[in-house]
């Protein structure tokens, strides 16, 4: 028996079953498959409102487990030289980079950005 298998805190909410042969499942949400960059539909868009004043692009849309589109975000920090985040299902990017960040997608392959 792993150590996982007897952590209480993941069973909270579980009622208990009289089965001898249960085994308790905690898989939780699957993750979500990852499209092809050419079946990605990303919206890019620049905002000034709930940032503190400050022009971020923000990246929308992205199908694929978070792994993924941390990797996604690490790559464009990268290309831009600067700093951002995922958030909420989005990526962020610090500054108005809208033109640079739908240039650098279309040419990885997401020919679906805007």
């Amino acid at each position: 028996m792993s150590k996982n298998d007897n952590d209480w805190k993941s069973r909270l909410g579980m009622v208990y079953s009289t089965n001898p042969d249960f085994k308790f499942d905690n898989d939780g949400e699957p993750e979500a498959e990852l499209l092809q960059p050419s079946q990605q539909k990303l919206r890019v868009a620049v905002e000034r409102h709930g940032h503190g004043g400050k022009t971020v692009t923000i990246v929308r849309g992205f199908a694929g487990p978070d792994d993924d589109m941390k990797e996604l975000a690490r790559a464009l920090k990268t290309f831009c030289g600067t700093g951002g985040a995922v958030k909420d299902g989005e990526i962020i990017i610090q500054g108005d980079l809208k033109e640079k960040i739908v240039a650098r997608l279309q040419q990885t392959g997401y020919k679906n950005s805007k």
